[in-house]
């Protein structure tokens, strides 16, 4: 037949939409024209593909050759494109079958040797793909992390060899077994933070409720050790959130099936840019934000990120999603992090040091710019903000005063699963009438929060993100009622003094 018609997916964000590839072989001098908003990595696949149909022993048609990817208002990108592509020319010059295409879809870039390389997104093309019930074929490497999706059929070739002999009937592809072992990550131990009985106790409650978190201290206080301890006692992925999380990676190819179901940490520099931190350029990837879903973004040294920069978070720590719109493009990432900052008191970092050789040299002015870096309504949004102070020197060369990361995430375990039995979610994730549904207060505590927002000029949102944090603080203690320790507890952590 002088026409065929394969499908193949494009990324649009995390979704995957349907593409057709119509192959159409015409009389006339001999040309290939490739139509349908292809970027330049998909034009070349003219070159890649008619190599690989020479070097696998079929027969390149020396006819005026057209190939249309539908819908053509859509962008394509990438070389997934070049094994669709190729089976339909095989097909549309007669040397294989077209009855054996239904229900078929195909990605894979071809090398000029007719091997299949991998392609990014194939944990989306999976999803997709499932929803609309078509088989997948991949190459091997890339089948191998899409067969995560159990509900898709994912078969898995190495060559286009092997595809066209399926296609012909006379060979079977499978789908590909996961034989890599999982690598659990040897997390950092709590026990080995010396002192800052507090500050641990922040970090308990932060991973029981999944909040934000705000160290602030001297330079050598332990902020850093203790957000690199966070993962450690934070409770295990669901299914449902290891998935997503490796949708994501996959989409910039830094998903490793070895560590599916382990949550990401990402510290992006102080120099990141805003399009580094939520994603963008002109074909929309996600940013650090998005590769921290349902993980940790630790940002170190808070106020030396540019002001703007820190200003994008803001939307997604309320809505857990980032909309990217560029002139040609709009995609949405789902960007549901777990923000731990850490900052110096002041300029120099010794504002309220108990080091006499080192005292803070900072006038109030320098103070007054250092931290107006941050702005009001987004240090409003972090649920959590404690002062991490200097560690006594007998304390740092006693033995350790702390317990086990093991035994606290016990605890946290605990209390994140009475949140699922409440709420089927964290308590950070509660929306305003899920708060008043859920965390009612006791008389004592009500009035002691409408003191706390007279004296303390608590907005309406810190208001919620008090009660939030009572509710974790309760889920902690195994109480179904939130008391007024609780409450007054969860005051203390809002108040930044030196």
């Amino acid at each position: 037949m002088s026409l065929a018609i394969t499908y193949s997916r494009a990324l649009a964000g995390l979704h995957a939409e349907l593409v057709t590839v119509e192959v159409h072989l015409a009389n006339g001098l001999p040309a290939f024209n490739l139509v349908g908003l292809p970027d330049v990595e998909v034009r070349e696949s003219r070159d890649r593909v008619r190599a690989a149909i020479q070097t696998g022993g079929f027969e390149f048609p020396a006819r005026k050759l057209t190939v249309n990817l539908a819908p053509a208002e859509f962008p394509k990108e990438s070389g997934r494109f070049d094994l669709p592509i190729a089976i339909g020319i095989l097909v549309a010059s007669g040397q294989l079958p077209a009855e054996r295409l239904k229900g078929l879809e195909f990605a894979g870039e071809l090398g000029l040797n007719g091997d299949l390389r991998t392609v990014r997104g194939a944990l989306a093309m999976a999803m997709a793909a499932a929803k609309s019930g078509n088989t997948l074929i991949l190459p091997k490497s890339s089948a191998v992390e899409a067969s995560r999706i159990k509900s898709c059929n994912v078969l898995g070739a190495s060559t286009l060899l092997e595809v066209a002999a399926f296609i012909a009937g006379k060979h079977e592809l499978e789908t590909p077994v996961d034989e890599a072992r999982i690598e659990i990550e040897a997390y950092l131990d709590l026990v080995e933070v010396k002192g800052q009985a507090q500050a641990k106790r922040a970090l308990e409650i932060a991973a029981a409720g999944r909040h934000s978190l705000l160290l602030m201290g001297p330079p050598g206080t332990g902020k850093s050790m203790l957000a690199q301890r966070l993962p450690g006692i934070l409770p295990p992925m669901t299914e449902t959130e290891a998935t997503e999380s490796a949708a994501i990676l996959s989409l910039v190819g830094k998903f490793k099936v070895a560590q599916f179901g382990q949550r990401q940490v990402r510290s992006p520099h102080h120099t990141a840019s805003a399009v580094a931190l939520v994603g963008g350029g002109s074909d929309p990837r996600p940013g650090e934000i998005s590769l921290a879903h349902h993980g940790v973004l630790f940002l170190d040294e808070l106020p030396e990120f540019d002001r703007r920069v820190l200003e994008v978070l803001r939307e997604p720590l309320e809505s857990r999603v980032i909309h990217i719109s560029r002139a040609a493009r709009q995609v949405s990432y789902p960007s549901h992090f777990q923000l731990v900052a850490a900052m110096n008191p002041c300029p120099d970092g010794y504002l309220g040091s108990n080091i006499a050789a080192k005292p803070c040299r900072c006038t109030p002015d320098q103070i007054a710019r250092y931290r107006g870096k941050i702005s009001g309504p987004l240090l409003d949004r972090i649920d959590l903000q404690i002062v991490v102070p200097s560690v006594p020197t007998e304390s740092l060369r006693g033995a350790p005063d702390g317990e086990l990361s093991a035994v606290v995430r016990q605890r946290v375990i605990a209390a994140s699963e009475r949140q699922r039995a409440r709420q089927h979610k964290a308590n950070a994730d509660l929306s305003s009438g899920e708060v008043d549904a859920h965390c009612v207060l006791d008389e004592n505590g009500e009035t002691l929060l409408r003191q706390a927002t007279v004296r303390l000029g608590l907005s309406a949102r810190a208001q919620h993100r008090i009660a939030r944090v009572a509710r974790t603080i309760a889920d902690l203690a195994g109480s179904t009622a939130i008391s007024v320790a609780h409450v007054a507890e969860s005051i203390g952590y809002r108040r930044m003094e030196n």
